[in-house]
């Protein structure tokens, strides 16, 4: 259900089915699906109490991805592990336990379960068989992996995650490994920051959705001692929701080193949602795309450029909403809603200051649905 107080995407996998795997001592009633389902209302949610032992949990995992045929399947910690291994389906790993045996040496003895399960089961001994188990069915991830299920899969890893360290493993068999800012859990900062836009390139691959391109040079991102820009976050989480955003970078010949701090910067300061969303160019000019935010726009670029900087355009926030409402959409509350009855095409061309037209758009655009 829609809830008009808190941020939510009732787009991402409208309609669609997503099978959630828990974590080690959690359950299918844990608070991590509660709070999937308030990001994305208009999806079905499948989450399942897994059984004890890892051969049963298994078996009972892939029934259910073959009855319940889900679109998308998140596994977090030790649900990472099991996801790995249901193929066939677009998946995301967040932290995943590939190392079981080890992650559960330090914890023998009783364990208390952190959320209710349906057998009412409330504790369990963690004993050095049970370790043995677990140990050995990590033994069977990373088998048979074909390029089309390197495609379905990403994994994502806290760069402070106390707990597991397998960014390394993973990417020895994936190539969409990813780093996000956050620890072991998957909390709502990192679902919404970091998770959904993930969930977003799948779904759009799914439905054959193709987004408007939106550039930004990489000088309009940060201040001259490389510190963000004012407002710079919150444009650009706005933009991507629905925009293809990419990064644009020159690539000095002389100066190697340039392109990895940018990609270092955009890594800190942007992270998961700019993964693979940077172009190193020094002929702007040749890229196509419909919108470019940019301090010193290039003469044929073949789109509509916004001079990032100008009198019209001081802030990345401003910026970034009024390519937001080119597109149809601005920000209410804790919204970004289409704007209704409202259709704008402009023919390719650039908005300068020194065009008389500038302000007419701007006050059109921005007094819309206010």
């Amino acid at each position: 259900m829609e809830n008009p107080y808190i941020k939510q995407f009732p787009d991402l996998m409208s309609g669609k089915k997503i099978m959630y795997v828990h974590g080690f001592l959690s359950s299918g009633q844990s608070g991590t699906v509660k709070m999937l389902q308030d990001l994305m209302p208009n999806a079905t949610f499948v989450a399942e109490d897994i059984p004890v032992h890892p051969e049963e949990g298994m078996e009972m995992l892939l029934k259910l991805q073959e009855t319940e045929k889900p679109d998308l399947i998140i596994g977090t910690s030790m649900g990472g592990m099991y996801t790995e291994m249901l193929k066939g389906t677009d998946r995301i790993l967040v932290n995943p336990a590939f190392e079981m045996g080890n992650t559960m040496s330090s914890m023998t003895g009783k364990q208390e379960f952190q959320n209710p399960r349906k057998d009412g089961v409330n504790e369990l001994m963690v004993t050095k068989g049970l370790i043995k188990e677990y140990r050995d069915i990590t033994e069977r991830c990373f088998q048979n992996i074909t390029p089309e299920e390197q495609a379905r899969v990403y994994g994502l890893f806290g760069d402070k995650d106390p707990l597991v360290h397998t960014f390394d493993l993973f990417h020895e068999h994936y190539p969409n490994a990813i780093r996000f800012h956050g620890e072991h859990r998957l909390i709502d900062k990192v679902a919404f920051h970091y998770l959904c836009p993930v969930i977003r390139w799948i779904d759009d691959k799914q439905n054959g959705k193709e987004r408007p391109i939106v550039y930004i040079d990489f000088d309009a991102l940060h201040d001259s001692y490389w510190k963000a820009t004012s407002s710079m976050h919150k444009a650009y989480e706005m933009l991507i929701e629905y925009y293809n955003v990419y990064i644009v970078a020159s690539a000095p010949t002389n100066d190697h080193e340039y392109m990895a701090k940018v990609q270092t910067w955009v890594e800190e300061y942007l992270s998961t949602p700019a993964y693979n969303h940077i172009l190193f160019t020094n002929q702007k000019n040749l890229l196509y795309g419909d919108y470019f935010i940019d301090p010193h726009p290039a003469e044929d670029f073949m789109g509509t450029t916004i001079e990032y900087g100008s009198d019209e355009f001081k802030t990345f926030e401003e910026s970034g909403t009024f390519v937001a409402r080119l597109g149809g959409h601005e920000q209410r509350g804790s919204q970004t809603v289409p704007l209704p009855h409202f259709h704008f095409s402009l023919p390719r061309k650039k908005f300068f200051p020194a065009q008389g037209e500038i302000s007419n758009c701007l006050s059109r655009y921005f007094s819309i649905g206010r």
